[in-house]
Protein backbone atom coordinates (compact mmCIF):
# COMPACT_ATOMS: atom_id res chain seq x y z
CA UNK A 1 0.00 0.00 0.00
CA UNK A 2 1.48 3.17 -0.98
CA UNK A 3 0.97 5.94 1.48
CA UNK A 4 2.04 9.98 0.74
CA UNK A 5 1.94 12.01 3.68
CA UNK A 6 3.28 15.60 5.18
CA UNK A 7 2.22 19.13 5.55
CA UNK A 8 0.62 20.73 3.17
CA UNK A 9 3.23 23.24 2.43
CA UNK A 10 6.65 23.84 3.87
CA UNK A 11 7.07 26.43 7.04
CA UNK A 12 9.40 26.27 8.30
CA UNK A 13 12.69 23.39 8.39
CA UNK A 14 12.08 22.65 11.91
CA UNK A 15 8.66 21.89 11.63
CA UNK A 16 9.70 19.88 8.42
CA UNK A 17 12.17 17.38 9.82
CA UNK A 18 10.25 16.84 13.24
CA UNK A 19 7.71 15.97 11.40
CA UNK A 20 9.08 13.72 8.60
CA UNK A 21 11.27 11.50 11.62
CA UNK A 22 7.83 11.36 13.37
CA UNK A 23 6.00 9.59 10.18
CA UNK A 24 8.65 7.93 9.20
CA UNK A 25 8.38 6.00 13.19
CA UNK A 26 4.57 5.76 12.46
CA UNK A 27 4.44 4.11 8.98
CA UNK A 28 7.47 1.72 9.76
CA UNK A 29 4.93 0.05 11.68
CA UNK A 30 2.93 -1.09 8.68
CA UNK A 31 3.75 -2.65 5.56
CA UNK A 32 3.79 0.58 3.19
CA UNK A 33 5.28 2.51 0.55
CA UNK A 34 5.99 5.64 2.31
CA UNK A 35 6.57 8.86 0.43
CA UNK A 36 7.20 12.25 2.20
CA UNK A 37 4.83 14.68 0.79
CA UNK A 38 5.57 18.90 1.18
CA UNK A 39 5.23 21.97 -1.16
CA UNK A 40 7.89 23.95 -1.70
CA UNK A 41 5.26 26.90 -3.67
CA UNK A 42 1.39 26.59 -3.19
CA UNK A 43 0.88 28.63 -6.39
CA UNK A 44 -3.01 27.93 -6.52
CA UNK A 45 -3.66 29.74 -2.98
CA UNK A 46 -7.59 31.58 -2.63
CA UNK A 47 -5.96 34.69 -1.50
CA UNK A 48 -2.81 36.60 -2.63
CA UNK A 49 -2.18 37.20 0.81
CA UNK A 50 -1.66 33.41 1.91
CA UNK A 51 1.71 31.95 2.50
CA UNK A 52 2.52 30.24 -0.21
CA UNK A 53 6.06 28.69 1.14
CA UNK A 54 9.67 29.17 0.95
CA UNK A 55 10.50 28.90 -2.73
CA UNK A 56 11.81 26.25 -5.18
CA UNK A 57 15.43 26.89 -4.00
CA UNK A 58 15.23 26.69 -0.15
CA UNK A 59 12.45 23.97 -0.27
CA UNK A 60 14.34 21.61 -2.55
CA UNK A 61 16.86 22.10 0.21
CA UNK A 62 14.70 21.46 2.74
CA UNK A 63 13.32 17.79 1.32
CA UNK A 64 16.83 16.77 0.13
CA UNK A 65 17.94 16.91 3.81
CA UNK A 66 14.70 14.88 4.37
CA UNK A 67 15.67 12.27 1.75
CA UNK A 68 19.54 12.46 3.23
CA UNK A 69 19.11 12.57 6.76
CA UNK A 70 15.93 10.34 7.42
CA UNK A 71 16.43 8.30 4.05
CA UNK A 72 12.53 8.84 3.04
CA UNK A 73 11.48 9.09 -0.27
CA UNK A 74 9.84 12.37 -1.53
CA UNK A 75 7.09 13.59 -2.86
CA UNK A 76 6.25 17.18 -4.29
CA UNK A 77 4.30 19.18 -6.56
CA UNK A 78 5.59 21.14 -9.54
CA UNK A 79 2.69 24.47 -11.02
CA UNK A 80 5.17 24.71 -14.12
CA UNK A 81 7.29 23.04 -16.90
CA UNK A 82 10.56 24.13 -15.47
CA UNK A 83 10.32 23.40 -12.62
CA UNK A 84 10.39 19.73 -13.25
CA UNK A 85 13.89 18.83 -13.88
CA UNK A 86 15.46 20.82 -10.75
CA UNK A 87 12.77 18.98 -8.89
CA UNK A 88 13.50 15.53 -10.23
CA UNK A 89 16.88 15.45 -8.85
CA UNK A 90 15.03 15.48 -5.38
CA UNK A 91 11.85 13.86 -5.85
CA UNK A 92 10.69 10.46 -6.55
CA UNK A 93 7.44 10.82 -7.21
CA UNK A 94 6.47 14.91 -9.09
CA UNK A 95 3.10 15.57 -8.25
CA UNK A 96 0.51 17.53 -10.53
CA UNK A 97 -1.96 19.70 -9.18
CA UNK A 98 -5.49 19.13 -9.97
CA UNK A 99 -6.38 22.35 -11.53
CA UNK A 100 -3.44 21.55 -13.90
CA UNK A 101 -4.13 18.38 -14.70
CA UNK A 102 -4.86 19.21 -18.41
CA UNK A 103 -1.41 20.90 -18.97
CA UNK A 104 0.26 19.47 -21.95
CA UNK A 105 3.61 21.05 -21.33
CA UNK A 106 3.69 20.69 -17.84
CA UNK A 107 2.72 16.42 -18.06
CA UNK A 108 4.75 16.57 -20.36
CA UNK A 109 8.13 18.37 -18.65
CA UNK A 110 7.08 15.76 -15.90
CA UNK A 111 7.43 12.67 -17.95
CA UNK A 112 10.55 13.58 -19.46
CA UNK A 113 12.50 13.83 -16.29
CA UNK A 114 11.76 9.63 -15.95
CA UNK A 115 10.31 9.94 -12.06
CA UNK A 116 6.84 8.83 -11.50
CA UNK A 117 4.11 11.27 -11.94
CA UNK A 118 1.38 11.39 -9.72
CA UNK A 119 -1.51 13.01 -11.68
CA UNK A 120 -4.51 14.58 -9.45
CA UNK A 121 -7.53 14.48 -11.54
CA UNK A 122 -9.33 17.92 -11.41
CA UNK A 123 -12.74 18.36 -9.87
CA UNK A 124 -14.20 19.43 -12.67
CA UNK A 125 -13.25 15.90 -14.80
CA UNK A 126 -15.17 12.89 -14.78
CA UNK A 127 -12.83 9.46 -14.02
CA UNK A 128 -12.44 8.90 -17.78
CA UNK A 129 -11.42 12.19 -19.24
CA UNK A 130 -8.03 11.17 -17.12
CA UNK A 131 -7.81 8.87 -20.13
CA UNK A 132 -6.05 11.75 -22.83
CA UNK A 133 -4.31 12.86 -19.49
CA UNK A 134 -2.68 9.09 -19.46
CA UNK A 135 -1.83 8.79 -23.15
CA UNK A 136 0.36 12.42 -22.78
CA UNK A 137 2.55 10.94 -20.46
CA UNK A 138 2.65 7.50 -22.54
CA UNK A 139 4.10 9.29 -25.33
CA UNK A 140 7.14 10.57 -23.62
CA UNK A 141 7.90 6.91 -22.77
CA UNK A 142 7.27 7.07 -19.31
CA UNK A 143 4.88 4.53 -17.73
CA UNK A 144 5.40 4.75 -14.63
CA UNK A 145 1.86 6.80 -13.78
CA UNK A 146 -0.33 6.98 -10.44
CA UNK A 147 -3.70 8.65 -10.70
CA UNK A 148 -5.07 10.71 -8.04
CA UNK A 149 -8.89 11.29 -7.09
CA UNK A 150 -9.62 14.49 -4.46
CA UNK A 151 -12.79 14.97 -4.96
CA UNK A 152 -15.52 16.55 -7.57
CA UNK A 153 -16.94 20.01 -7.77
CA UNK A 154 -20.76 19.49 -6.85
CA UNK A 155 -22.24 23.17 -6.10
CA UNK A 156 -20.47 26.34 -4.78
CA UNK A 157 -17.55 25.39 -2.11
CA UNK A 158 -18.83 21.73 -1.85
CA UNK A 159 -16.66 18.64 -2.93
CA UNK A 160 -18.12 15.06 -3.45
CA UNK A 161 -16.10 11.73 -3.97
CA UNK A 162 -18.11 8.74 -6.26
CA UNK A 163 -16.02 5.77 -5.31
CA UNK A 164 -17.24 4.32 -8.43
CA UNK A 165 -14.76 6.54 -10.30
CA UNK A 166 -12.16 5.15 -8.37
CA UNK A 167 -13.44 1.45 -10.10
CA UNK A 168 -12.97 3.54 -13.38
CA UNK A 169 -9.37 5.01 -12.89
CA UNK A 170 -8.28 1.39 -12.19
CA UNK A 171 -9.45 0.12 -15.33
CA UNK A 172 -6.82 2.45 -17.24
CA UNK A 173 -4.49 -0.38 -15.88
CA UNK A 174 -2.35 2.44 -13.60
CA UNK A 175 -2.32 2.74 -9.52
CA UNK A 176 -4.66 4.73 -7.75
CA UNK A 177 -4.52 7.05 -5.07
CA UNK A 178 -7.10 8.43 -2.78
CA UNK A 179 -6.40 12.04 -1.73
CA UNK A 180 -8.37 11.59 1.62
CA UNK A 181 -7.46 15.18 3.05
CA UNK A 182 -8.31 17.29 -0.10
CA UNK A 183 -11.43 15.40 -0.55
CA UNK A 184 -12.94 17.48 2.65
CA UNK A 185 -11.93 20.65 1.27
CA UNK A 186 -14.63 23.56 0.74
CA UNK A 187 -12.77 25.46 -1.90
CA UNK A 188 -12.74 29.10 -0.84
CA UNK A 189 -15.37 28.32 2.07
CA UNK A 190 -13.76 30.96 4.41
CA UNK A 191 -13.61 33.83 1.61
CA UNK A 192 -10.14 34.34 1.44
CA UNK A 193 -9.21 30.96 2.80
CA UNK A 194 -10.47 27.22 1.73
CA UNK A 195 -12.38 25.80 4.23
CA UNK A 196 -13.20 22.36 5.26
CA UNK A 197 -13.27 19.13 7.55
CA UNK A 198 -11.00 17.07 8.68
CA UNK A 199 -13.01 14.47 10.82
CA UNK A 200 -14.51 13.18 7.58
CA UNK A 201 -10.99 12.60 6.18
CA UNK A 202 -10.92 9.03 7.74
CA UNK A 203 -14.13 7.91 6.68
CA UNK A 204 -13.57 8.64 3.08
CA UNK A 205 -10.35 6.62 3.18
CA UNK A 206 -11.63 3.57 4.32
CA UNK A 207 -14.49 4.02 1.86
CA UNK A 208 -11.99 4.21 -0.57
CA UNK A 209 -9.85 1.11 1.11
CA UNK A 210 -12.74 -0.91 0.21
CA UNK A 211 -12.84 -0.12 -2.83
CA UNK A 212 -9.85 -1.81 -3.56
CA UNK A 213 -7.22 1.27 -4.46
CA UNK A 214 -3.41 1.27 -4.28
CA UNK A 215 -3.07 3.94 -2.20
CA UNK A 216 -3.53 7.31 -0.21
CA UNK A 217 -2.79 10.74 0.02
CA UNK A 218 -2.99 12.61 3.28
CA UNK A 219 -1.57 15.60 4.25
CA UNK A 220 -0.65 15.87 8.69
CA UNK A 221 0.26 18.40 10.72
CA UNK A 222 1.36 18.88 14.25
CA UNK A 223 -1.43 21.74 14.96
CA UNK A 224 -3.81 21.85 12.37
CA UNK A 225 -5.88 25.09 13.36
CA UNK A 226 -2.82 27.04 13.21
CA UNK A 227 -1.16 25.22 9.79
CA UNK A 228 -0.18 28.22 7.28
CA UNK A 229 -1.86 25.90 4.67
CA UNK A 230 -5.27 23.67 4.32
CA UNK A 231 -5.67 23.78 8.14
CA UNK A 232 -9.24 22.56 7.99
CA UNK A 233 -8.30 19.73 5.78
CA UNK A 234 -4.86 18.16 7.67
CA UNK A 235 -5.03 15.17 10.19
CA UNK A 236 -3.74 15.81 13.44
CA UNK A 237 -0.35 14.23 13.91
CA UNK A 238 -0.87 12.62 17.12
CA UNK A 239 -3.71 10.89 15.35
CA UNK A 240 -2.10 9.62 12.41
CA UNK A 241 -1.26 6.11 13.59
CA UNK A 242 -4.82 5.57 14.56
CA UNK A 243 -5.82 6.83 11.07
CA UNK A 244 -3.47 4.33 9.45
CA UNK A 245 -4.13 1.14 11.35
CA UNK A 246 -7.77 1.73 10.28
CA UNK A 247 -6.85 2.29 6.60
CA UNK A 248 -4.51 -0.39 6.80
CA UNK A 249 -6.58 -2.64 8.21
CA UNK A 250 -9.66 -2.50 5.67
CA UNK A 251 -7.05 -2.73 2.91
CA UNK A 252 -5.32 -5.90 4.15
CA UNK A 253 -8.98 -7.16 4.01
CA UNK A 254 -9.69 -6.20 0.75
CA UNK A 255 -6.35 -7.61 -0.37
CA UNK A 256 -7.56 -11.03 0.90
CA UNK A 257 -10.74 -11.01 -1.46
CA UNK A 258 -8.16 -10.97 -4.72
CA UNK A 259 -9.84 -10.40 -8.06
Amino acid sequence: MIIITGPCVIENEKLVMEEAEELKKITELFDVDFFFKASFDKANRTSINSFRGPGIEEGLRILKKVKEELGLKIATDIHEHWQAEPVADVADIIQIPAFLCRQTDLLIAAAKTGKRINVKKAQFLAPWDMKPVIQKIEETGNKDIMLCERGSSFGYNNLVVDMTGLVVMKEFGYPVIFDATHSVQKPGGNGTSTGGNRDYAKYLARAACAVGIDGIFAEVHPDPDNALSDGPNMIRLSEFKEFMNEIVSVNDVVSSFGD
